[in-house]
C-alpha cells in the first residue's frame, strides 16, 4: 500500500469524522424556574457537562421568557425549584401553552427540592414533588430527575427562614439559623447530563 492513498485515506476518513460529531451535535435549551439561584446553578453544570460532549446549549430563566423559535431545538430540559411545598405556576403555564411542541423534541424535566435529601425520596418514583408534578402537568418527560437543593437561612428574608425552619424541624432537618448546607448530589447532576446527550 502506497504513502499517497494512505494519506487519502486519512484525509477522508478525517472528513468523515467530522461530519459524523457535526449531525450528532444537538442544540439544547435549558429552561429553569428558581427562587435562589440553584436552580440555575444545576443548569450550568449540565450546561459545562453537554458541551464537553460537543453538544449546542443554551440556558434561559422562564421568567424572563422563552426564545421565540422554540422548534429550532431538538431538545428542550425544563428545571424547576420548589418553594413552600410548590414548582412555580410559570413552570405549568411554559408547559400547557408548548405542550405539543414538547412532545415532538427530545425532553426532560428535573425537580429541585430539600427533601431529596432522603434516600427514600431522591427518585422520581419516591419524591412526593415530583409525583404532584405529574400530576398537575399531565405531561410525560422522557427523562425525570430529582436533586436535592441547597438549604442556606442567613440568606433568607425573616418570612422565608421561619417557614423552611418549621418545615425542616417538622420533616427532621436542621433548623440553625446559621446553617449553610448544600445537599446535591453533583455525580448524580451529571449523570443526568448523559442522559440527555444520549436522548
Amino acid at each position: 500500500m502506497n504513502v499517497c492513498y494512505c494519506q487519502a485515506q486519512a484525509v477522508y476518513l478525517t472528513r468523515q469524522l467530522k461530519y459524523i460529531r457535526t449531525i450528532s451535535m444537538a442544540r439544547i435549551l435549558i429552561l429553569y424556574s428558581t427562587t435562589d439561584g440553584h436552580t440555575g446553578k444545576i443548569c450550568r453544570r449540565l450546561q459545562e457537562r453537554l458541551q464537553r460532549q460537543g453538544q449546542q446549549v443554551e440556558i434561559r430563566n422562564i421568567a424572563d421568557g422563552s426564545p421565540d423559535s422554540l422548534d429550532t431545538y431538538e431538545k428542550i430540559v425544563i428545571g424547576a425549584s420548589i418553594r413552600y411545598g410548590r414548582h412555580q405556576p410559570v413552570v405549568f403555564d411554559f408547559i400547557r401553552r408548548n405542550r405539543d411542541l414538547l412532545d415532538r423534541r427530545c425532553n426532560a424535566f428535573f425537580s429541585v427540592n430539600i427533601v431529596a435529601r432522603k434516600p427514600e425520596k431522591n427518585q422520581p418514583e419516591t419524591n412526593p414533588y415530583m409525583k404532584s408534578f405529574l400530576r398537575i402537568s399531565k405531561w410525560r418527560p422522557d427523562r425525570l430527575a430529582v436533586f436535592a437543593g441547597r438549604l442556606e437561612y442567613p440568606r433568607y428574608g425573616i418570612l422565608d427562614r421561619s417557614v423552611i425552619r418549621f418545615i425542616m424541624l417538622i420533616t427532621g432537618g436542621p433548623t440553625a439559623r446559621d446553617t449553610v448546607i448544600e445537599y446535591t448530589d453533583w455525580e448524580r447532576v451529571d449523570n443526568f447530563a448523559d442522559e440527555i446527550a444520549a436522548m
